[in-house]
C-alpha cells in the first residue's frame, strides 16, 4: 500500500511565488559578470579563429596586437553563432536563455547582431537601415538615409547631408566612425568625426573642417578683427596695388582681390578661410 499526502495538504506554490522563483532564476548573476565594454552572462566563440572572448571588443584588441600583421583581424558581429553562459559554462547556440541554467544571459538581446548587454541604461535599440544596435534611446534618433546613419533628433532637417557621412574614418584619429563606441559629432559642413578630436581640434586653435576646410564654428568675430588687422598693417607701395585670385573654402566662391599680408578676404561672404590660386584661364 502506496502512503501519501492527502490532496488538501499536498504542498502548493501560488502563481506569484512560481513566477517571483522563476524570475530570479532569469535575473541570477546579473550585473556580476562581464567585461570592460559589456555587463553580460555569456562569452562568445568567434568564428574566425575559433576562441572565446568576454565580447567582440575585446577580440579586437587581443587580435589587433599580433606580433605578425597577417594574424590581425576583427570580429564580424553578425558571424557569430556560438555563445559560452557565463553562469554555467555551458556552449549552445545563440539565445537569450541559457539551454542548461535557464538564466537570462542579456538583459537586452538582439539576434540579428548577436548581441548581449546587462546594463539596459544604456537605452539599447537596433537600426534596421544601419544593421546594427545603438544607444540613447529610439525615441531620441531617427535615420538619415543620404548621411547612412542615426543621428539625433535636433538635426532632423537641421544639418548638410553628406552621402555616407559616417561610414569613414574620423579625420583626427582615424577610427572608424560608423560602429565606434565614442560620441561623434555632425559638423556645419556635413562631415562627421568624434566629439573628443573635435575638441581637441577647437582647443589647438583650429577652426576648419580637416576633409573640406569649411570653418566649423561661426568666425564672423574673428573675421571683424581681422579686418582691423588688414586696415592697420599698410602694405609697402610695391605690393600695395598687387591683386591675387583666391578661392573661399566656406562659400567656394572665386574672386580677385588685394594682395595683404595679412590674409584675403572673400568678397561673397566676407570669411578669411580663403586660399590663393592661379588665375581662371578665359576661353580664346
Amino acid at each position: 500500500m502506496q502512503l501519501g499526502f492527502p490532496p488538501s495538504s499536498v504542498p502548493q506554490l501560488s502563481s506569484a511565488a512560481m513566477e517571483g522563483a522563476a524570475n530570479e532564476r532569469l535575473d541570477f548573476g546579473k550585473m556580476e559578470y562581464g567585461c570592460k565594454h559589456y555587463q553580460r552572462r555569456c562569452k562568445i566563440r568567434a568564428p574566425c579563429c575559433d576562441e572565446i572572448f568576454p565580447c567582440r571588443h575585446c577580440h579586437n584588441e587581443a587580435m589587433s596586437t599580433l606580433s605578425n600583421p597577417r594574424d590581425r583581424h576583427e570580429l564580424v558581429r553578425h558571424l557569430v553563432q556560438q555563445v559560452v553562459c557565463a553562469v554555467c559554462g555551458t556552449e549552445q547556440k545563440i539565445s537569450r536563455l541559457c539551454s542548461n541554467c535557464g538564466v537570462n544571459m542579456g538583459e537586452y538581446f538582439c539576434e540579428v547582431c548577436k548581441f548581449y548587454d546587462d546594463d539596459t541604461s544604456k537605452g539599447q535599440f537596433h537600426c534596421d537601415d544601419c544593421g546594427i544596435c545603438r544607444i540613447g534611446g529610439r525615441e531620441n534618433f531617427f535615420h538619415c538615409k543620404k548621411c547612412g546613419s542615426c543621428y539625433a533628433v535636433g538635426l532632423r532637417d537641421n544639418h548638410l547631408c553628406v552621402e555616407n557621412s559616417m561610414r569613414h574614418h574620423c579625420p583626427i584619429c582615424y577610427e572608424y566612425l560608423f560602429d565606434s563606441l565614442k560620441e561623434t559629432i555632425v559638423m556645419k559642413c556635413g562631415h562627421t568625426m568624434h566629439v573628443e578630436c573635435y575638441n581637441e581640434m577647437i582647443e589647438h586653435d583650429q577652426y576648419c573642417c580637416p576633409i573640406c576646410s569649411k570653418s566649423v564654428i561661426d568666425m564672423s568675430r574673428t573675421w571683424r578683427k581681422i579686418d582691423e588687422e588688414v586696415q592697420a598693417t599698410i602694405m609697402p607701395e610695391d605690393y600695395r596695388y598687387k591683386k591675387v585670385w583666391i578661392l573661399c573654402n566656406d562659400c567656394n566662391d572665386t574672386t580677385e582681390v588685394f594682395f595683404h599680408i595679412i590674409g584675403h578676404k572673400c568678397n561673397n561672404c566676407n570669411s578669411y578661410n580663403t586660399r590663393t590660386i592661379s588665375p581662371p584661364v578665359l576661353p580664346r
